[in-house]
């Protein structure tokens, strides 16, 4: 049943007529508030994914639980749909579950509070935060196992309940669920910071109920919601056509052996509503790769996507909601049947904006955007440390790289940039500091930008070297299926990983592998991949790529991509490059929309001279077959 809210004051809001000045004051009030409420995380949180790199996402939502500010949309309409409880002033919910929560987090490592905030005895806003926790228990350092079978695998499961309950502190829960992980210091830390924030949020709602009224600020929140839904359906009516397209793009693998994976998204208008189906998506991995899509985070997902590249100047929240239909097939890689493993989910989570970007773009390609950065790499390092004065001492470490992103319309896509736009570098000062080790290198991986008019941001090369012995493991994408490119553009280099041991030998590693060890001096080379390229390269500014030449962003060999001629220290031979780019022209294909590179079949063929590691076998799912 229904989750029930209880008030003690049972006047409904009354609308209030807003004018502009006081809407936007609200707006960017409320704007103001998000921001705080990252700041509150990163100077309280202790470990590096949320301090250092700002691994979390803020809320606010209005009192009907749509989201009015922040990024993956509201969960809190599934929420209230599931919870079997009460809601009461003084209550905070605490849950990490993606199944009781219909993938409002999509991993059990994401901690989720959520803050019901009342005033003079009514419910006026939600706030909520949730953050990637580095250790949550289970059979791996870091709770993220790549040969997961089932979610129980994967560390501590919260169910949602109450951390606060009428204002006092379940503390006998927390200790419960700290004795799960491995760094408990790090969990209660983070924890605290994702409460604070979440307070700071709920005491600036109030102070702007206060100096407004509770009825001019609810009435302004529904204005906002309003306000995008006439800006989205203007949108959806210019950017979607009626006459259904179709997109779809890969997972590489899953870790075990197999792929890749299919993800397919058809998208088509009817009148003014957006439906976008993912029938002919693969079934769910019997590893961790799934996905557990929530349809309204899609919805989100969707809209940011639509208002970035049309209209930036939209702030993006839950009123467009109703204008669009998600269909995602149970039991798919995208809707795994419980109790599916979901640790792994951030390769799909990535693609799925690259799915997108090559939906949208197919009416409109002078907006459309190549294949970019679409993941989050991620490197786990741990053991004792054994260096002189550390007595052993456990440590570990969970970071999440960076890479190319797309080639766009509007120029370049940068270079060693992250997915999410709020996320920072760990400083590689910090990491020497707190970890026994050392970075060698850290630098833009030239050449590995797909080539186009505006290139594909480069991938970083960023070489570890191991100060203590230990074992590490690595999640990463885009080493089998490269990110294509758009519009004349060429796709971008793949991700790669090289083990150097300490003799001087090297061996290519797997892109998802676990617990490889490593000793003293051992180095780990971890190379990710550029983003495709946007536009004919042959239309480059020379001059241009030969500035890049000198600045060790493309090679001299990797210049002849665009038929440039060019010396090491970025001097342009006219001439020579006026000849191939003419020979190009003249003897190559017609330029194409998407560039996928070779199909997956060729790719398989080629795969272990290209990369130095077997190809993966295509998977089979022998009882769906048979039942159809």
């Amino acid at each position: 049943m229904p989750a029930t809210i209880v008030q003690t004051n049972s006047q409904p809001f009354a609308p209030a007529e807003i004018d502009p000045v006081t809407l936007d004051i609200i707006e960017n009030a409320l704007r103001n508030a998000r921001v705080e409420m990252d700041a509150t995380l990163v100077r309280t949180a202790m470990s590096p994914g949320i301090r250092e790199q700002g691994d979390a996402f803020p809320l606010i939502a209005d009192h009907n639980g749509k989201m009015i500010v922040g990024q993956f949309g509201s969960f809190i309409g599934g929420f209230l749909k599931q919870f079997d409880g009460t809601l009461e002033d003084g209550d905070m919910i605490f849950l990490s579950d993606p199944y009781s929560c219909e993938g409002a987090v999509s991993h059990s490592n994401d901690w989720l509070i959520l803050l019901p905030v009342f005033r003079s005895g009514r419910l006026i806003a939600y706030t909520a935060m949730f953050g990637h926790q580095s250790d949550i228990g289970g059979k791996v350092v870091g709770s993220m196992p790549i040969n997961a079978r089932s979610i129980f695998e994967e560390g501590v499961r919260i169910p949602p309940v109450k951390i606060w309950r009428k204002g006092e502190y379940n503390e006998d829960l927390i200790k419960l669920v700290m004795h799960q992980t491995r760094k408990p210091d790090w969990c209660q830390a983070d924890l605290n910071a994702l409460i604070a924030a979440c307070r700071v949020a709920a005491r600036r709602v109030v102070e702007m109920a206060d100096r407004f009224g509770d009825d001019v600020y609810v009435s302004a929140t529904q204005e906002l919601l309003a306000r995008n839904h006439r800006a989205m359906k203007q949108l959806i009516a210019m950017a979607v056509a009626e006459e259904p397209v179709s997109f779809e793009d890969y997972i590489c693998d899953d870790g075990m052996g197999y792929g890749p994976y299919k993800i397919k998204c058809t998208m088509w208008r009817d009148g003014d509503k957006v439906i976008l189906d993912f029938q002919g998506t693969d079934p769910q991995s019997s590893a961790s790769i799934n996905f557990y899509l929530n349809e309204n985070m899609f919805k989100m997902f969707f809209g940011i996507y639509m208002i970035m590249v049309f209209d930036p100047q939209i702030l993006f929240n839950d009123g467009f909601y109703d204008l669009i239909d998600v269909r995602i097939p149970a039991g798919s890689l995208l809707k795994p049947h419980f109790p599916a493993a979901l640790s792994g989910r951030t390769h799909a989570l990535g693609r799925i904006f690259d799915i997108l970007g090559g939906l949208l773009g197919q009416k409109t390609p002078e907006f459309l955007n190549a294949a970019g950065f679409s993941s989050s790499p991620h490197l786990f390092y741990s053991g004792n440390d054994h260096r002189p004065g550390k007595g052993g001492e456990w440590f570990q470490l969970f970071q999440i790289g960076f890479g190319g992103i797309p080639g766009r319309p509007m120029g370049d896509g940068p270079d060693g940039h992250s997915l999410w736009p709020g996320f920072t570098n760990v400083p590689n000062e910090f990491l020497e500091r707190y970890f026994p080790l050392m970075i060698e290198r850290y630098e833009t991986d030239p050449d590995s930008g797909g080539a186009g008019l505006h290139r594909g941001g480069n991938g970083i090369h960023m070489t570890y070297r191991f100060l203590s012995p230990g074992t590490i493991s690595i999640h990463d994408d885009r080493w089998f299926v490269p990110p294509w490119g758009v519009n004349g553009g060429a796709p971008g280099k793949r991700a790669r990983k090289i083990l150097e041991r300490a003799d001087g030998s090297h061996c290519v590693i797997g892109n998802k592998v676990e617990d490889i060890s490593v000793a003293v001096d051992d180095q780990l080379h971890f190379i990710t991949w550029g983003g495709g390229g946007w536009g004919d390269p042959l239309a480059r500014d020379p001059s241009l790529v030969g500035l890049e030449v000198l600045q060790g962003l493309v090679t001299v060999a990797g210049a002849r991509a665009y038929g440039v001629v060019a010396s090491e220290d970025g001097e342009i031979d006219a001439a020579a490059t006026e000849a191939l780019r003419h020979h190009m022209r003249s003897t190559r294909a017609p330029l194409s929309l998407f560039d996928y590179g070779p199909g997956v079949e060729a790719l398989r063929s080629a795969c272990e001279a290209e990369t130095g590691l077997p190809a993966p076998i295509q998977p089979a799912w022998p009882e769906l077959e048979a039942a159809q």
